[in-house]
């Protein structure tokens, strides 16, 4: 089977790579930014319709608060990098905040970190990939009205392109990206020069609109309560920070120093495109609703169920570019691809977060082990299949998801600054040098704010999306939580049962007498060898023993057996029912009851075919036999492999692969060695002569 399948596997993923080419396989700080920080920068195409969308619901006058939300989202934004440049100084080994949070605040408090961001990571992926397909669809009908389906090939296909490895990836996401942040930037600027040098008066396409209002003349709490909503749904301009702190170990060296720059530098670029957006998007009187079909009006008459409501960046993009022109044309294709790719930043950080965690037996240890490509595949492909569960389950709608984002990320946040926090007291309760207590001071002052102002806004985020499916997210993290602590329970109990004593014990004991038997059903060419391997292990006891399914072909085994003068003998249980495996079961078990330190070694001779359909029509019985007798104590079982002619062709063909060369490999000359292998080559062939 593994045959059949490893052609396609290295058309779609590529060659194997070598452990000692993981260091081709990390990233300089141009192809970091797009990797890492593609979630936070293509957050701007979407996070300022949400607030205009839930500022909606008290009509256009409340839009003009709208700045003073971004301000707030600002303030958290460098509040939030600056927080995260310390942690990835002071922890580079990739943990991010859940070693923060271990270290500082104990299991616990690390293991809800882990659950938060494993539930944000799979809604990163959910939620820029259902938007990206709604950000295509205004201008594709087909991916409109086939929205699971086209969201979960776009997951597919991602999937598929990390699995070739983060390196390989990271050049595919790079030119998108950047397209993207460049298309951002001349929007704001020629629309600031539209407005303010030539006064020219931009209007978006729903400028003409007017928004019926769910609650007119909110004041008091109602309207506090509606701003931190609509601050909280801004704060998805701040999911995916957390990723730069936890791929570390992918920069190039410097790692952390490479990492703080990463970290201005998208926090810049976020800030700008989301403050230029929203100033724009009141420049030229974007209208948004929740919904639009019943609250947007156009010339008194409501525009009805058919209407698609474009995204705030496309209005925008729209009234500065105009309509159709090629400016407009390239934004939005990069806006689109932009928001694919920014799954991507989930993409590293789960596998990696996963690999950690398995690491530290909190998750099965396959999630630790890097691919055929160095990638944590494994995890890869878990995180794939969560989210296209979740995108499955939301029907694609990212205004249903987003109300579920947010939430996990702030809670890493806040506990990783309070475990940071934690951090600086215990160094500087031991540092003496006043230039290091400086410094120490002054992180600690940025992480103390930091705490302070993500947890109040965790407060927020709960307080006021709770009901709007917070509580999803919520539950998402307990189920990872309860998993995790019941899977590391399940590892502590094995090592403590399997952990070798200083005592002797009965496992470290010779059994008195090993006992063997060897399976026959006729005899052919592998029962001889195994009788032959079987006399060759000097066993106290030897036997064969036969099932009696069919009375004449068990008679025919006797006369043949005693023909040959084979002298082990044979015994045959009957089976009226005709099973094979439970007659055997049960006479193992009854030497294992007859003398309970003896063993029992039961010898089954298998037949070795070439093709994996050939598999489907042999050796069933005697894989049912060693399943079975797995779980019977004081039992080995030892299988005897004969390689039909099939398996030889095989192996033949297998080695006509390995020699096969790639048309113009003759004129591209032949692959040079790395120089490691070459002087290991060269040490052998000395040491011969260094022995004569």
């Amino acid at each position: 089977m593994s045959k059949l399948t490893d052609v396609p596997k290295r058309i779609l993923i590529g060659r194997a790579l070598r452990s000692d080419r993981l260091g081709e396989t990390l990233l300089p700080k141009r192809i970091a930014l797009p990797v890492f920080a593609s979630d936070p920068l293509s957050s701007v195409a979407y996070a300022p319709g949400e607030v205009l969308l839930v500022l909606s619901i008290a009509g256009v006058s409340a839009y003009h608060f709208s700045p003073w939300i971004a301000v707030a989202v600002v303030v958290l934004m460098f509040t939030v990098v600056a927080s995260y440049r310390q942690n990835v100084h002071a922890y580079p080994s990739g943990g991010g905040d859940y070693e923060v949070a271990t270290t500082n605040l104990g299991p616990k408090a690390g293991l809800t970190v882990a659950s938060a961001l494993l539930v944000d990571y799979v809604l990163t992926v959910a939620v820029s990939i259902s938007s990206g397909i709604e950000n295509l669809g205004s201008a594709v009908p087909f991916v409109v009205e086939h929205k699971v389906l086209c969201a979960v090939a776009v997951i597919v296909l991602l999937t598929l392109m990390n699995l070739r490895g983060v390196k390989e990836s990271g050049k595919l996401f790079a030119i998108p990206t950047y397209v993207f942040v460049a298309g951002v930037f001349i929007m704001i600027a020629w629309g600031a020069f539209r407005g303010i040098v030539l006064d020219d008066t931009m209007k978006a396409p729903t400028a003409d609109y007017e928004i019926k209002p769910e609650h007119q003349g909110l004041a008091g709490f109602a309207l506090v309560f509606l701003l931190l909503r609509a601050f909280s749904s801004g704060c998805a301009a701040l999911t995916g920070v957390e990723a730069i702190s936890n791929g570390v170990p992918a920069f190039r060296k410097p790692k952390s120093k490479n990492a703080a720059t990463t970290l201005a530098l998208m926090g810049g670029l976020a800030v700008t495109m989301f403050c230029g957006i929203i100033a724009l998007a009141m420049v030229t009187k974007v209208r948004m609703a929740e919904n639009p079909a019943k609250d947007l009006f156009h010339d008194g008459v409501s525009v009805g169920s058919d209407y698609v409501q474009n995204p705030v960046i496309s209005q925008v993009a729209e009234a500065v570019f105009g309509h159709g022109s090629l400016l407009f044309m390239i934004l939005a294709a990069a806006t689109a691809l932009v928001l694919f790719l920014a799954a991507n930043t989930a993409y590293n950080g789960f596998p990696l977060l996963g690999s950690i965690l398995a690491q530290d037996r909190y998750l099965p240890r396959q999630l630790h082990t890097r691919g055929d490509r160095l990638a944590f595949s494994n995890g890869i492909v878990l995180l794939a299949g969560a989210a296209a569960l979740l995108v499955f389950i939301y029907g694609a709608d990212s205004t249903r998801l987003i109300q579920l984002y947010i939430v996990g990320v702030f809670v890493s946040f806040t506990l990783s600054q309070i475990g940071m926090v934690r951090h600086w007291n215990r160094h500087l309760a031991a540092e003496k040098d006043q230039n290091k207590r400086r410094r120490m001071i002054r992180s600690r002052a940025i992480n103390t704010f930091g705490a302070f102002f993500t947890g109040l806004v965790l407060v927020v985020v709960l307080v006021t999306k709770f009901t709007h499916g917070a509580w999803v997210a919520l539950l998402g993290m307990c189920i990872f939580y309860v998993t995790m602590t019941a899977i590391r329970r399940h590892y502590d109990r094995v090592a403590e049962e399997i952990a070798a004593p200083d005592t002797p014990t009965d496992d470290s004991v010779r059994p008195s007498r090993v006992h063997s038997i060897v399976l026959v059903s006729k005899i052919h060419r592998p029962t001889l060898r195994a009788l032959s391997y079987a006399k060759l292990m000097r066993s106290h006891t030897l036997e064969a023993l036969s099932i009696n399914v069919d009375p004449a072909e068990t008679k025919a085994l006797k006369d043949e057996w005693e023909r040959r003068g084979i002298t082990v003998p044979l015994k045959v249980l009957d089976s009226p029912y005709r099973e094979i495996t439970r007659p055997i079961i049960e006479y193992v078990k009854n030497l294992r009851r007859e003398s309970p330190r003896d063993v029992v070694s039961v010898i089954i001779p298998e037949y070795v075919v070439g093709h994996w359909y050939e598999h489907l029509l042999h050796n069933q019985s005697a894989l049912r036999l060693k399943g079975r007798l797995l779980f019977t104590p004081g039992v080995m079982v030892t299988s005897v492999p004969y390689q039909l002619d099939s398996s030889e062709a095989a192996k033949r063909r297998a080695r006509r692969r390995q020699e096969w060369n790639a048309p113009g490999a003759v004129r591209r000359g032949p692959v040079e060695k790395p120089r490691r292998t070459k002087e290991k080559e060269k040490d052998r062939e000395k040491e011969p002569s260094k022995k004569l």
